[in-house]
């Protein structure tokens, strides 16, 4: 599919009403067309895999664009290079976190770049950082605990952060690698309770909603039988 063909199918199904309620989320008004991940996905399984067209959508700079080209982007032939090319463009937190979890977690720099990233000043890389430990928590089925737990040091270092868009990020890491499984959830219990003892009203949101959930029942019963299921 070319991108003048993709480009006439989005503005046929674009609904500008859409766009006033996606903002009341947080999602960036301008340039978008108003367009769910409800319709955006079937559209991407058509498509197919297409690394040459997904760079085409994303230079239209419109929001729904760069969702799709997150979707059909082929992650082997991602670079470094693109990853940091997009990652400036970022502006919306829906984009950032399809990109990482739909693409940027499948490529070889994703362990790299959620360390590099996590260590950025934008608002939308460091989110990005931390939305690629909780994709490869949840994605990478073989990786080590080693490779998560390195992630609770940078985890507890910016639990200060108190920007919405990053805060809840680094929440979202923390909870993510506390339910891989029972080592890591310990780990991650007890990274959290070090934070909710730093002096910081982010930190303590961030560590008083992931205690909340690891330390849960229902993630507790779900990791104890995953661990009889592995012995």
């Amino acid at each position: 599919m070319k991108l003048e063909q993709v480009l006439k199918e989005l503005r046929s199904i674009a609904d500008p009403k859409n766009v006033e309620g996606m903002a009341r989320f947080g999602i960036n008004p301008e340039g978008t067309l108003g367009i769910s991940m409800y319709d955006l996905r079937p559209m991407a399984k058509r498509i197919g895999k297409d690394h040459e067209l997904a760079a085409q959508l994303w230079s239209t700079g419109i929001h729904e664009t760069r969702l799709l080209a997150g979707l059909i982007d082929d992650p082997e032939k991602v670079t470094g290079r693109q990853m940091e090319t997009w990652a400036a463009d970022f502006d919306s937190w829906d984009v950032v976190d399809q990109v990482c979890s739909s693409l940027f977690d499948q490529t070889k720099f994703a362990y790299p770049k959620a360390v590099e990233w996590s260590e950025r000043e934008e608002e939308f890389v460091k989110r990005s950082g931390f939305v690629l430990m909780a994709a490869l928590s949840v994605h990478d089925k073989g990786a080590s605990d080693k490779e998560f737990e390195k992630f609770l040091p940078i985890i507890k270092r910016e639990a200060t952060d108190e920007r919405n868009f990053v805060k809840k990020a680094v929440n979202w890491a923390l909870r993510q690698i506390g339910k891989r499984n029972l080592a890591l959830n310990k780990k991650a219990i007890k990274a959290a309770e070090e934070i909710s003892k730093i002096d910081s009203r982010g930190a303590r949101w961030i560590a008083a909603d992931a205690l909340r959930e690891l330390k849960s029942d229902k993630v507790q019963n779900r990791l104890v039988e995953r661990a009889k299921k592995l012995r």
